[in-house]
């Protein structure tokens, strides 16, 4: 008798149902909507993170960067004159470590030891700047470079400043970044935020093999391929690999074995940069605590430090989802409830005569409120069909324009952590603009919620509805005959 009834009140009043139903519908596919965008920002912002910082990694080690100047990192080449006939053309590298001081490689195994320290990998930041050319009649030295710090094709290269001495000389300068990566843990360091898209990645055995992987941009510019030869400082690399950044830039031109490149630079058993995992995300802000205070003189750096340096279209867009968007939905999600429970109420008053006869016909009061609570449930459970329907189009509309954001890098809460810590040499000194494109992922657990605001909505419409009908008399049926 229930369903029969449920039934054939639906049908008859489908248009009142369809008002209740769309105003559910409307404050349902906002929030599927707003929930998705910000999932979707959600993703775009760890994304511009993971190019800082690599995948898998919570936080990094430093120590703080040398006073800019220091005639320590100036590199200073010198060339032998040579007579026209001879020909003049000679080079020279210097290898430089780029934005950091070292750690000793002890410091790697100190970090890991740390409560709450899943893994802990150390990795070395290094620019190489090459000057060929010919030098004729004299001697030619090269003075601070300019721009020692900056990092190939992210960094600020460095000027062909120097002198030449009772001659001429035609030559060039070359700057670009080299990364000495632990391969015995490819889970953790800057690689990570990179995906092998030919060739071969590093494996255990390269520990001190002369291989390199190229990021796929700076391979483009010089040409490169996996088994090319690339070479460092006199000594000839083989390209295993070709990586492509995920996002934005990579964090070095080139990557090679960690042992290698301290082997390049002359820093037996250093690093730069100590990348950490912590065994449980909660645990973050206590293994940053536990590490500055057990391990003084250095720089730790979480992801969330980073993620206040970003800004830009992205980060601001982000604010207006958590902030103006979730207000939003709650607003329209509370006016659509409470509009839904006003016209069911209104709807049965306006069925007095009906709800009279049957209580007149020994009807329960309760069976009543039952019969309008199941109408009112339906007509949730159908706006809430409609909501999903309205809010996948919408976020599948988000998805498909797949609108740009920009997230520009650096100054701010970083700070020296940031520099080349997250991301590898340097990278990052300077501003940087990231664009990424926005998406609005509908997750299981989205559709869930809004079943169950269809659900609520409906009780709430229910429960107006049901309060009107248990006041209902039989003699309200015969007043309103009259």
């Amino acid at each position: 008798m229930f369903f029969t009834y449920l039934r054939r009140e639906l049908r008859r009043r489908r248009k009142a149902a369809l008002v209740v139903a769309s105003g559910l519908a409307l404050g349902i596919a906002l929030v599927i909507v707003v929930t998705s965008v910000s999932a979707g920002m959600g993703r775009a912002q760890d994304k511009v993170l993971q190019s800082l910082y690599g995948l898998g990694t919570d936080m990094t080690v430093t120590k703080a960067a040398a006073p800019a100047g220091s005639s320590s990192e100036r590199p200073r080449f010198r060339f032998d004159a040579q007579d026209d006939d001879a020909g003049g053309e000679q080079s020279s590298d210097r290898v430089m470590v780029q934005g950091f001081q070292t750690l000793a490689g002890s410091t790697v195994g100190e970090v890991d030891a740390q409560r709450g320290v899943a893994d802990a990998v150390g990795g070395l930041s290094l620019q190489v700047v090459k000057v060929s050319g010919a030098f004729t009649r004299g001697r030619f030295e090269q003075g601070e470079s300019g721009g020692g710090q900056g990092g190939g094709r992210g960094g600020a290269q460095p000027s062909p400043q120097g002198r030449v001495e009772g001659g001429g000389a035609d030559f060039d300068v070359n700057s670009y970044s080299v990364y000495g990566t632990d391969v015995t843990e490819p889970a953790l360091g800057p690689l990570t935020s990179s995906k092998i898209t030919s060739g071969r990645a590093f494996t255990t055995g390269d520990t001190n093999a002369k291989v390199a992987v190229a990021d796929a941009a700076y391979a483009k510019e010089k040409k490169l391929k996996a088994g090319s030869t690339v070479t460092v400082k006199s000594t000839k690399f083989a390209v295993v690999g070709i990586a492509t950044a995920d996002s934005g830039d990579a964090a070095a031109d080139l990557y090679i074995p960690l042992k290698r490149a301290q082997t390049l630079a002359d820093v037996k058993d250093k690093v730069t940069t100590i990348y950490v995992k912590a065994t449980d995300s909660q645990r973050i802000d206590s293994v940053k605590s536990e590490i500055g205070k057990n391990i003084p003189g250095t720089t730790v750096t979480t992801s969330a430090d980073l993620a206040d340096t970003v800004s830009g279209s992205l980060s601001t867009a982000s604010s207006l989802a958590a902030s103006v968007g979730t207000w939003l939905s709650v607003v329209v999600l509370v006016a659509a409830f409470l509009v839904a429970g006003l016209l069911t109420s209104s709807a049965v008053s306006r069925r007095v005569r009906e709800f009279g006869t049957l209580k007149a016909l020994g009807w329960k009061s309760g069976r009543v409120t039952r019969q309008v609570v199941g109408e009112a449930v339906v007509n949730g459970l159908a706006g809430g069909v409609l909501g999903i329907a309205l809010g996948l189009a919408g976020a599948y509309a988000v998805t498909a324009v797949s609108p740009t954001l920009q997230a520009q890098l650096g100054g701010g809460g970083g700070g020296e952590g940031f520099r080349g810590g997250f991301g590898g040499p340097g990278r990052a000194a300077a501003t940087k603009t990231l664009d990424v494109a926005l998406t609005a992922p509908v997750a299981l657990t989205t559709i869930a919620l809004a079943v169950g605001l269809a659900v609520a909505g409906g009780l709430i419409a229910g429960a107006f509805g049901g309060w009107r009908a248990s006041r209902l008399r039989p003699a309200d049926a015969l007043r309103r005959v009259e």
